[in-house]
Protein backbone atom coordinates (compact mmCIF):
# COMPACT_ATOMS: atom_id res chain seq x y z
CA UNK A 1 0.00 0.00 0.00
CA UNK A 2 1.42 3.60 -0.94
CA UNK A 3 2.50 5.87 1.66
CA UNK A 4 0.61 9.19 2.27
CA UNK A 5 2.44 12.58 2.05
CA UNK A 6 1.97 14.20 5.51
CA UNK A 7 3.57 17.79 6.80
CA UNK A 8 5.70 19.13 4.43
CA UNK A 9 5.38 16.46 1.84
CA UNK A 10 1.13 17.16 1.53
CA UNK A 11 1.55 21.40 0.95
CA UNK A 12 3.32 21.25 -2.56
CA UNK A 13 0.72 20.32 -4.86
CA UNK A 14 -1.35 23.16 -3.12
CA UNK A 15 1.92 25.56 -3.80
CA UNK A 16 1.95 24.20 -7.47
CA UNK A 17 -1.29 24.44 -8.28
CA UNK A 18 -1.52 27.96 -6.25
CA UNK A 19 1.34 28.85 -8.52
CA UNK A 20 -0.24 27.75 -12.06
CA UNK A 21 -3.33 29.40 -10.99
CA UNK A 22 -1.99 32.91 -10.22
CA UNK A 23 0.60 32.49 -13.49
CA UNK A 24 -2.76 31.95 -15.82
CA UNK A 25 -4.43 34.96 -14.00
CA UNK A 26 -1.29 36.78 -14.58
CA UNK A 27 -1.60 36.19 -18.02
CA UNK A 28 -5.12 36.80 -18.57
CA UNK A 29 -4.89 40.52 -16.91
CA UNK A 30 -1.56 41.68 -18.66
CA UNK A 31 -2.38 39.96 -22.02
CA UNK A 32 -5.75 38.54 -22.71
CA UNK A 33 -7.97 41.23 -21.11
CA UNK A 34 -6.31 44.36 -23.30
CA UNK A 35 -6.26 42.00 -26.93
CA UNK A 36 -9.83 41.47 -26.02
CA UNK A 37 -10.65 45.36 -25.46
CA UNK A 38 -8.37 46.48 -28.23
CA UNK A 39 -10.77 43.38 -30.64
CA UNK A 40 -14.04 44.99 -29.42
CA UNK A 41 -13.32 48.25 -30.21
CA UNK A 42 -12.23 47.33 -33.62
CA UNK A 43 -15.37 45.35 -34.19
CA UNK A 44 -17.42 48.12 -32.80
CA UNK A 45 -15.56 50.89 -34.73
CA UNK A 46 -15.77 48.67 -38.07
CA UNK A 47 -19.81 47.85 -37.13
CA UNK A 48 -20.32 52.17 -36.88
CA UNK A 49 -18.58 52.61 -39.17
CA UNK A 50 -20.20 50.32 -41.79
CA UNK A 51 -23.59 51.82 -40.22
CA UNK A 52 -22.80 55.60 -41.19
CA UNK A 53 -21.58 54.53 -44.81
CA UNK A 54 -25.12 52.98 -45.03
CA UNK A 55 -26.87 55.99 -43.48
CA UNK A 56 -24.95 58.56 -45.55
CA UNK A 57 -25.90 56.97 -48.80
CA UNK A 58 -29.67 56.44 -48.22
CA UNK A 59 -29.56 59.94 -47.13
CA UNK A 60 -28.25 60.96 -50.36
CA UNK A 61 -30.91 59.06 -51.96
CA UNK A 62 -33.33 60.61 -49.96
CA UNK A 63 -32.47 64.10 -50.64
CA UNK A 64 -32.21 63.69 -54.41
CA UNK A 65 -35.50 61.40 -54.48
CA UNK A 66 -36.88 64.24 -52.32
CA UNK A 67 -35.79 66.90 -54.95
CA UNK A 68 -36.38 64.98 -57.79
CA UNK A 69 -40.03 64.37 -56.74
CA UNK A 70 -41.44 67.67 -54.87
CA UNK A 71 -38.87 70.39 -56.02
CA UNK A 72 -37.52 69.93 -59.80
CA UNK A 73 -40.82 67.91 -61.18
CA UNK A 74 -39.03 64.37 -62.17
CA UNK A 75 -35.71 66.25 -63.35
CA UNK A 76 -32.86 63.67 -61.92
CA UNK A 77 -30.40 65.99 -63.39
CA UNK A 78 -31.46 69.19 -61.52
CA UNK A 79 -31.64 67.36 -58.36
CA UNK A 80 -28.22 65.53 -58.84
CA UNK A 81 -26.57 69.15 -59.68
CA UNK A 82 -28.17 70.25 -56.28
CA UNK A 83 -26.58 67.37 -54.08
CA UNK A 84 -23.39 67.54 -55.96
CA UNK A 85 -22.82 71.26 -55.69
CA UNK A 86 -23.73 70.83 -52.15
CA UNK A 87 -21.38 68.17 -51.18
CA UNK A 88 -18.44 70.25 -53.49
CA UNK A 89 -18.78 73.07 -51.29
CA UNK A 90 -18.58 70.84 -47.85
CA UNK A 91 -16.03 69.37 -49.49
CA UNK A 92 -14.41 72.98 -50.46
CA UNK A 93 -14.45 74.33 -46.85
CA UNK A 94 -13.34 71.28 -45.16
CA UNK A 95 -10.49 71.14 -47.62
CA UNK A 96 -9.42 74.83 -46.83
CA UNK A 97 -9.53 74.28 -42.88
CA UNK A 98 -6.64 71.06 -43.63
CA UNK A 99 -3.29 71.50 -41.73
CA UNK A 100 -0.32 70.82 -43.13
CA UNK A 101 2.01 68.33 -40.97
CA UNK A 102 4.41 69.55 -39.35
CA UNK A 103 7.95 68.59 -40.72
CA UNK A 104 6.45 68.85 -44.47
Amino acid sequence: MPRLPTGADAEWPVKVVDLIEATVDGVHDKVVRPLTLVARALVFGIVAGAMALVLAVLGAVLVIRILDVYAFGHRVWASDVVVGGLLTVVGLALWSKRRSPEGA
